[in-house]
Order: structure tokens, then sequence, then C-alpha cells
């Protein structure tokens, strides 16, 4: 069974709190445990200007959304450079064959730096868009071992202070994500 314990407050105060908890529908105990949980929840106190708060989550918001803006605009900058170049390569920029050329073979017995040239270029290409790959492969594991780690990391609420954050993961399997990211 609960337990009444009685607070003093000014007349205005008083008759302003129970003005809220009619709005929100709660007991006053309910209304005053949610003023609570929200002020330990968010990390505000009751003295902070709530705009100043709100403006930097907002500020933080928009941080994080132009950096993410910029590694899309490089992913597609790099994904579809090699490709971009290579189809250039091989449809439009390929060496014309002059009028009475043989036909342009690897196997043919004369030097042509033009012919040289574009075969120089879409090696490039391949080797490119083979770079590309394995960075993209890279990516996708390094992603994966990040997430997992990111499903292990839990938020924990103590009595006093801010809440904080609890990497939930042996040592060793730690030590192991450690070593691996090392020899990366």
């Amino acid at each position: 069974m609960d337990h009444f314990y009685t607070i003093r407050f000014k007349k205005n105060t008083a008759q302003r709190f129970k003005r809220f908890s009619k709005k929100i529908g709660v007991t006053y105990s309910e209304s005053m445990e949610m003023i609570i949980d929200f002020f330990e929840w968010h990390g505000f106190l009751p003295s902070d200007k709530f705009e100043k708060s709100v403006g930097k989550e907002v500020l933080k918001n928009r941080k994080r959304t132009e950096a993410a803006i910029a590694i899309i605009r490089d992913i597609e900058k790099n994904q579809t450079k090699p490709t971009t170049a290579m189809l250039q390569l091989l449809f439009e920029h390929s060496p014309q064959k002059k009028q009475g050329q043989p036909p342009l073979l690897m196997d043919g017995r004369k030097v042509d730096p033009e012919r040289d040239m574009f075969f120089k270029k879409v090696e490039a290409a391949i080797a490119m868009e083979k770079d590309f790959t394995n960075i993209k492969l890279d990516f996708k594991e390094l992603r994966t071992d990040f997430l997992n780690l990111l499903d292990r990391v839990e938020l924990v609420k103590g009595t006093f202070g801010k809440p904080r954050l609890q990497l939930d993961m042996t040592p060793e399997d730690f030590q192991k994500l450690k070593i691996k990211m090392e020899k990366q």
C-alpha cells in the first residue's frame, strides 16, 4: 500500500498543478511521476531554458543530416565514376577504324598508339571498379560489425544522475572485435 506524504506549495503553484493534472487526466502523484521521469529521461534540469536544449538537438540533427547527405553524394560520385568511365571508354571513346586500316585486333602486328591508349584506359577503369567493389565489401562487413555492436548497447537509467549507455558483451568478444578492427 502506498503512503501519502504532504508537500507544501504556494497556492498559485498548487492550482496550476491541479489544472495540469486534470488536463492530462491522471492523479496528482502520476502527474508528478511523469514530470520527474521526463526530466530524468531527457537529461534536462527544470532550471534549463528548454528552447536552447531543443535548439541544440535540432542543430545536432541538422549536422547529422548534412553528414549523411555528404556521404550519399560521395557514394554516388565514387560508385558511378568507374562504371561511367568504362562505358564511355567502351562505347564513345573507342578508337575508330580508319579507312584501309586492318581490324583492331589484340594480336595485330602494327603498334597502334591509339589502340594501346584505349586498352590502358579500359584496364585502368576495370582496376578502379575492382578497387571500388573491394571497398564496398569491406564497408558492408564493417557496417555489419558496427550494427551488431550497437545492438549490444543498452540504455541504463540509474536512480541518480543522467541515463548512460552500457555495452552487453563479454570481455573476450570485445577483445576479438578490437583485434579484428586493428588488423583492418
